[in-house]
């Protein structure tokens, strides 16, 4: 007789103390919050940069010149910038099928200097069908101000792909907009106030007193009394070295700082596009009542053959009989206790068994009332 050991017994230690590890690890509770997750060095920001360029060596899916002469005008100024004269009248007879009119946009970082490489993202401006396998020719990228900061060149990558014949089309994902990493070189930098004054202020991500009052206690407690202050319930002016050099280990220093766990604004938001409904933690119910029903309704049609009398010399004729039928199902009141927790909330919720569309009147109606203690926003 063949005795069967326990899978436990033949376990590896080694394996066996990576589980308890793993067990002990999830039993933990979450990592808090730190400053750099919560706010941001106000002044130390990124520029948005756009410029207008063109995409050639495309495989006929360019712009209709007919209709977008601005891509024939761009690419006879170009031309005239390489030492190419066209005959008069000749730029209404070009047709440039391989090549697009295209805005160029950017994002320029925070401390980007001369040399570095960003990524720019290319969008047609015409009727140009597809940017795949598409050059853009060196574009010049310029700020809110006018001046030019970077110039952006190179292959277009677009993820996606077409195809047509005999006037079925076939498309995956969007042909029209795409990407070059790496394509554009930084030509100027941008000033960035940090090293001025003898202090910096802290920006939150959200307006919240409670959580501007948490980051400079926090601060005042780790880096000295008097250190912060909180001026609104926005921005957190803080005390720093004037030394360049210090000042940047203070404000690494000040970012890993962890926060005491502070309890968000309760708050709902609803995608009145998409029917998404997001709830925090914070969210809770007050008694009420609530009754939902569904109506429905159903249209049919059937056709009806009407012939003429013999001899009659009439036609047969076929109309359509149409009926409307409307369904409407008892609503049942369901009471809801006060809720203290969300998963009770979405327990309450998912009662009613409404539609992420029914949903979104429920709780405005349920505001409305006055027991969803949250703060509604629609999107």
């Amino acid at each position: 007789m063949t005795t069967v050991r326990p899978l436990l017994f033949r376990m590896p230690w080694t394996a066996l103390c990576a589980g308890l590890m793993l067990a002990l690890v999830a039993a933990l509770p979450a990592h808090a919050m730190r400053v750099k997750e919560v706010a941001a060095v106000q002044g130390v920001r990124s520029n948005q940069l756009t410029g207008y360029g063109l995409v050639v060596g495309l495989d006929g899916t360019g712009d209709q010149t007919t209709q977008m002469p601005y891509t024939t005008q761009a690419m006879q100024n170009y031309l005239q910038q390489m030492g190419i004269s066209l005959p008069a009248g000749a730029s209404s007879q070009l047709q440039l099928k391989n090549v697009a009119a295209v805005v160029v946009t950017a994002q320029l970082p925070a401390f980007a200097q001369p040399g570095q490489q960003i990524d720019v993202t290319v969008s047609s401006m015409g009727n140009s069908k597809s940017l795949k396998g598409g050059l853009l020719m060196m574009t010049p990228l310029r700020g809110a101000d006018g001046e030019i900061y970077a110039l952006a060149q190179g292959s277009v990558v677009i993820s996606g792909a077409g195809a047509s014949s005999g006037g079925s089309k076939v498309q995956i994902n969007h042909l029209s907009a795409g990407r070059i990493p790496q394509g554009a070189q930084v030509e100027r930098s941008v000033p960035t106030p940090l090293n001025e004054g003898d202090f910096i202020t802290l920006g939150l991500n959200a307006s919240d007193f409670q959580t501007a009052r948490g980051v400079a206690d926090t601060i005042n407690k780790r880096m000295g009394a008097g250190r912060a202050t909180a001026l609104d319930g926005r921005t957190v002016q803080v005390s720093a070295p004037t030394d360049p050099g210090a000042r940047v280990g203070f404000i690494a220093e000040l970012e890993e700082l962890q926060l005491a766990d502070i309890a968000p604004a309760a708050k709902v938001v609803i995608n009145a596009r998409t029917g998404s409904v997001v709830l925090n933690q914070a969210v809770t119910l007050g008694p009420c009542a609530i009754a939902h029903g569904n109506l429905s309704i159903t249209i049919s049609s059937t056709p009806v053959i009407s012939q003429p009398a013999p001899f009659s010399k009439g036609e047969t004729v076929v109309t359509q009989q149409s009926s409307i039928k409307i369904n409407q199902e008892p609503g049942a009141i369901i009471q809801v206790p006060p809720s203290p927790q969300l998963a009770d909330v979405v327990r309450a919720l998912n009662a009613l068994g409404a539609t992420p569309g029914d949903l979104l009147a429920i709780l405005q109606a349920i505001k409305a009332a006055g027991a969803l203690n949250a703060e509604l926003e629609v999107i």
